[in-house]
Order: C-alpha cells, then structure tokens, then sequence
C-alpha cells in the first residue's frame, strides 16, 4: 500500500497498481484489475517480460515502496509513492537504474468508475490527458508514449544511475490542468514527512519495528480531513475464495473506536487519537436512537449497497459490492464501544471534553432502554437478531464507564441508577450466558456456540482475568474454535449469518487469544501465539483480515485496520508485563517489573 492520507493504492508484486480510488478512499476506483482482470484499469511499470518482482521494502519508518529486479542484463528498482495530499492526488513512480541495463515497460489502463468507464485520452504536454465525465488524469513522464487497444504503452531502457520520473495526477475535469510535481522533489518531501511522523513514536520493545510498520499502516488509512480511520483500503476481497462474503470496507466502524485510541495513545500519537475522537462525537450526535455501526469517512449515515455485475470478483469471488447494508444493522455492542473509547480519553493525555459528556450521557439514556434487545451482534450476522452476549457484555461496559465518569471524574449524572443497571447485566449475563457444564461463556444466551469475541470479556473488565469462567472460556476457545492455533470468528456451520460457505482465521481475534493468554498468566503461549502471527503478515509487513491455514494465503480486505490495531496492543502489553483493561492506558515507555509468567 501507498497512500497520501486521502486514498491509497494497491502495488503487486509484479509492478502494477491494480486498486486505486480517486480521489478518496470510498471514490469509485480507476484502478479495478484486483477485482477484475487488467481491463477494470491498472498501471504496470516493470522490466519488459518480467513477473514477480527480486526484492521490495518499504524505506524504514516511512510509506516509500522500493521494488527491485534482478534481471540477465541489469537491476532496476522502481520508487512508488503518494505525496501526501495538498491539493491533488499524486501517484510518483520512478525507476532507477541500478546496474547494466534494463528494458522497462509501461502499461497504463486507465478505467473510471470501477473499470466500467473508458476516458477519453488525448497527448498533453510531456504526457497524455485522460478524461471522462467529472475526473481528468494527466500523466506526465519524458518516456513516449503511444495508445493501443484502449491502452498507453510504453518501452524504454534504463541505464546504471539514470533515473526516469513518472507522474500521475488526478484533479476535476472542469478545472485546468493542476501545476506539474518534480518527481525527486516528491519522493524527497515524501520521505521526510514519514520520517518526521515515525520519529514521534514512542513504542519500545523488542516488537518495535513491526509495531511502527503497523502505526505506519493505521495513519495511511486515516482521512486526514476529517480523522476518520477507514476499516481497509479495499472492497469485496474475498473472506472465501470462489464465495459470497465479500464486503465493502472502505469506511469507519465505531466498534474501531477503542483499539484506535489505545493503540495510538500508547505510541505518543496524541494528535491522531484527538483527531479520531473528534470524528467519533461529530459521526455520533444526534438522535442517540439512530446510532449507527458505521460512517462514511466524513461522517454521513447513507452507505447503501450496491454491486457491480460487471466486474467478475478477486479470483472469481462475486459478487463486488460497494457500500454496506451492514450500517442499518441493530449492533448494540457500539453504544459501549463508543463509551468505552471515551472513557479512555478521559483518563490519558487527551483529557475529557465537556460537550462530550452531554453525547456520552445522551447515549446511555437510550442503551438503558435498549439493551435486552435482541441484535445482530460485532460480527454483522445477516440472519436472525441473538442475545448475542458480546453485546450484553458491552452494555455493561457502558453502565459501568458511566458510573466511573461520575465517581472518578465528578462529572454529573444518575450514578446509582447506573450501577444498579450495570450489576443488573452483570447477573443476567452470568446467569443466561454461562454454560456451567462446559466452564464456558457461549456466543448467545440459549446457544451452545462459541464466539472469539468472548476472549474480550477480561479486557472490558466484566471478569478478572483469573476467575475460573475466564479461564474456561478461553481454554474452550482454544480447543473448539482454532484451526492450525488461530481462532475463527465463530464456526460458521453453527451459526446462522445468513450466508453460505464458511472463511478463514479472523486476525484480530487470534491477537485476542495472545491477550487473553497472557492476562490468565500463560505468558510464554501468548508470546509464541504472537510470534506465529507475525510470521503472517506479507512480505512488506501488512496484514489483511483474515487468514486460510489450509491455502496459507490471506483472506479478506486489505490492508485491514483491525488486525493492525490488535498487533499494537497485544506488543505492547507482552512488552510491559501487563495485560490492560480497554479503559487504560498502555505506558509509553518502560516494561513493567514482573516475574516470568506473571499475569500482572
């Protein structure tokens, strides 16, 4: 991924920039081939003939990709790069010649509206111009360039030392042609921007590099305009191969809220977890009633989901979705994420903000109401509302942070009714939830399933992390709802979602499993757990949603936000000795002095 903290592309292995949306991160894509086959739009810039690329790396601390070929005749790297956003979107991609010479071609297929419509493309000076209805791109490079087929072409030859620029711009189709970018220019500002950006981080330990990669990733997937923090730059990348599950992730969940804000605060970033929190209580005013899972990156409500028969899906995996039906959802777990999150502001560096808490406290007046309602639950089900007790589990959360504002933070508000509601789901939770026979937590009351979101519950701090319901819990996660040591969502034979087929491992929740481990004092499995996990992530550290044991490919959009957010936390809890409660503050600096294996 290359991005510019408005949209990001999507490079391959083999050179090509097969997704891009412009100009935003939910824009219709004029990159599609990832859903596709070439003809939905890419650009290729790789040595003529050649496939899987030598090497590629990110330059340390920063989101400038360099990929190399060794080829018969001489290496070649090309340099791709988003200038973050002024005003424009800039794609820079410049190949350098490193030694010998190397013949390079280029193949730009540019296709707007997710491969559906053709531009118009004419020569422009040093380039060509692409056109077609509100969008205009302009590709400026001193190579010459000829259209073929709907395509532009072009060959030439790289030598040791030489380097040969690439720009591309997009800007509105009635506005004149956007001034040019000076390609070395832009690799040089690029850099130093990253540079300054991972210099603010805080994050220790023996994690640190694969901790800031994914700071890296979490910060290229925020829309600087607003500090909304999109789920995953993709749509519809397959959960299974050849299946249905394929969904549109390019907008912001509010159940994000508090890995975001703990991830970021424990790193130093507090002007991003401001950010976010400030796109939090905008996305949330209003009508608490009407509450909704997720947002649009600038915070609207309407997300309606469409498909687009005309594209034929990643490997075949229809159909391609855009927007998500899933905003409509009853999820009733968000009321306490999005009081949990505050609550955790409230105590850090952030500090609490007085209008936030008339928000807060409008939030949980309707939840006191509405949370014995049955719902769809975290995972989105699209078959019949549960008692889902993650969502039980959340409304004690918000009772409980409620309470917590008024006694620890003086601030107003009905405290004894709160607590008296927070002990009243507390027994209902235990007394409806807890299967006695199987020491187990189970995913709804009167179900015998098993949900990974039960190895959230001494992270919330319903339970302690060694009461012996926890430990069962987790032990029968273990045993029942892995496949090759990482943990499934829930078995999807077993419960109704609506949808055929089955899905991979889910990330984040494996990075649950390494929490819960090393809360309940198996600190060793939780390090080896996390280590396994790390071994996932791609060749240049990115992590998609989910993962397939039996193919050992990933699986879902990408990269994804969740999984990311979950390796910071689960890193930097093994690294100071503690596991911690979603409502506190990971430490900055300095692990904690433990005994081995102490739980903390």
């Amino acid at each position: 991924m290359i991005g510019d903290l408005h949209t990001a592309a999507l490079v391959g292995r083999d050179g090509s920039i097969d997704w891009l949306c412009l100009p935003d991160f939910d824009s219709p894509a004029c990159f599609a081939a990832l859903l596709d086959t070439s003809e939905a739009g890419r650009w290729l810039l790789a040595p003529a003939g050649a496939q899987r690329c030598t090497r590629r790396r990110y330059r340390p601390g920063t989101l400038v990709l360099d990929t190399e070929w060794d080829t018969p005749t001489g290496r070649a790297r090309v340099v791709d790069l988003m200038p973050p956003r002024e005003e424009h979107s800039t794609v820079v991609r410049i190949v350098e010649g490193l030694s010998g010479s190397v013949a390079m071609r280029t193949e730009l297929v540019l296709r707007f509206d997710y491969g559906h419509v053709v531009p118009w493309v004419r020569r422009a000076p040093g380039g060509i111009r692409a056109i077609a209805g509100p969008d205009a791109v302009y590709l400026a490079t001193p190579v010459p360039l000829r259209g073929e087929h709907f395509r532009t072409l072009g060959e030439f030859t790289v030598t040791a030392g030489e380097t040969v620029p690439f720009v591309l711009t997009r800007a509105p189709s009635h506005r004149p042609r956007p001034d040019g970018v000076e390609a070395a220019a832009a690799c040089q500002a690029t850099q130093e921007f990253w540079d300054r950006w991972s210099a603010r981080s805080l994050a220790t330990g023996p994690h640190r590099e694969a901790v800031q990669r994914s700071l890296i990733t979490l910060k290229a997937l925020t829309y600087a305009p607003t500090g909304g923090i999109v789920a995953a730059a993709t749509t519809s990348l397959p959960e299974q191969l050849g299946g249905p599950r394929n969904w549109d992730y390019r907008y912001c969940w509010l159940r994000d809220a508090t890995l975001t804000l703990q991830a970021m605060l424990a790193a130093g970033y507090t002007e991003e977890a401001a950010a976010w929190r400030e796109w939090l209580l905008r996305a949330v005013a209003g009508d608490p009633a009407e509450l909704q899972i997720m947002y649009g990156i600038d915070g609207r409500r309407r997300l309606p989901e469409t498909t687009l028969p005309w594209l034929g899906g990643y490997e075949r995996s229809s159909p391609v979705r855009i927007g998500n039906a899933a905003a409509g959802q009853l999820q009733l777990d968000v009321w306490g994420e999005v009081l949990d999150g505050l609550a955790l502001t409230r105590t850090t560096a952030l500090g609490p903000k007085e209008e936030a808490w008339d928000i807060q406290t409008a939030l949980m007046d309707h939840l006191e109401g509405a949370w014995r309602t049955p719902d769809n639950g975290l995972w989105e089900v699209r078959g019949p509302r549960q008692h889902f007790t993650h969502s039980k589990v959340m409304a004690w959360v918000a009772a409980d942070r409620m309470a917590a504002g008024v006694r620890r933070s003086g601030l107003p508000g009905p405290v004894e009714r709160w607590e008296a509601l927070r002990d009243t789901i507390h027994a209902d939770v235990l007394r409806h939830a807890f299967d006695a026979e199987r020491n187990t937590f189970v995913q709804a009351y009167g179900s015998a399933a098993l949900d990974a979101a039960l190895l959230l519950i001494p992270r919330t701090g319903f339970l302690p992390p060694d009461d012996p319901r926890v430990v069962g819990t987790v032990e029968a996660i273990e045993r029942e709802l892995t496949e090759d040591g990482f943990v499934l969502r829930y078995h999807t034979g077993r419960t109704d979602d609506g949808l055929p087929g089955g899905e991979g491992v889910f990330l984040a929740c494996s990075f649950w499993l390494v929490d819960a481990l090393h809360g309940t004092g198996r600190r060793d499995r939780a390090v080896a757990l996390f280590e396994r996990l790390l071994r996932l992530r791609n060749d240049v550290g990115l992590l998609s949603e989910q993962w397939d044991p039996r193919t050992r490919r990933h699986l879902g959009n990408t990269p994804q936000a969740f999984s990311h957010f979950s390796l910071v936390n689960s890193a930097l809890q093994l690294h100071h000795g503690r596991a911690h409660r979603s409502d506190a503050a990971i430490p900055s600096r300095g692990p904690a002095p433990v005994s081995p294996g102490s739980a903390g």
